[in-house]
């Protein structure tokens, strides 16, 4: 189904909100999304990446140029990828069981409440490209966790959280970045040792 890409918009309003990590929002963008499960990261990388996030938003105020966007991401966001990509946690999502349930949770509004685009399902984590079209990101991603939690946990006969309960989410802010996004999910499972 084609569909008009759309990007950060500085001009545009925007909503923002901060849980743990920083959320932005608009109309009519594509967002590059992550989310993972539960266990994938160690409890102390984790502690030591939010005290050294912390610290960095304390010096670096918004609003942000591109410059300190792009050393945000640098630090905070690829450093995470990175850690994932690493293999913490169960890594359920390398049984071709689960990784179905997942596929199929992500595909299934494609084209009424969402346009996506490129995605891959991890060992322990999702990367994907939306576009909101009826639902807003945030109930498209609960819509996605919720689904295949439930059909996960029951192949896995266990109960209880799967996904880690807040997501990585941004808005791509250009054609050329929209690209790297789509190279990065396309490379991930070869820069994880996953493919050759």
């Amino acid at each position: 189904m084609p569909y008009t890409i759309g990007f950060f918009n500085r001009d545009v309003p925007t909503r923002r909100y901060r849980v743990n990590l920083p959320h932005w929002r608009q109309e009519g963008v594509i967002y590059f999304v992550t989310f993972r499960l539960a266990d994938s990261l160690p409890a102390p990388k984790l502690r030591q990446w939010v005290l050294e996030r912390e610290q960095w938003l304390l010096q670096h105020p918004g609003p942000w140029d591109d410059a300190v966007h792009e050393d945000y991401t640098r630090r905070f966001p690829a450093r995470l990828e990175r850690w994932l990509d690493e293999g913490y946690g169960s890594c359920v999502l390398a049984r071709s069981d689960c990784r179905d349930v997942v596929a199929e949770a992500i595909q299934h509004g494609h084209g009424s409440d969402y346009c996506l685009d490129q995605w891959v399902v991890m060992p322990n984590h999702v990367h994907a490209l939306v576009t909101p079209i009826q639902r807003n990101l945030s109930a498209i991603m609960q819509r996605w966790k919720s689904f295949s939690a439930l059909g996960i946990n029951r192949s896995l006969g266990r109960r209880g959280s799967l996904w880690q309960k807040e997501s990585f989410d941004h808005i791509v802010r250009n054609g050329e970045r929209l690209e790297r996004f789509r190279r990065y999910i396309e490379d991930n499972p070869r820069r994880a040792g996953l493919a050759p």
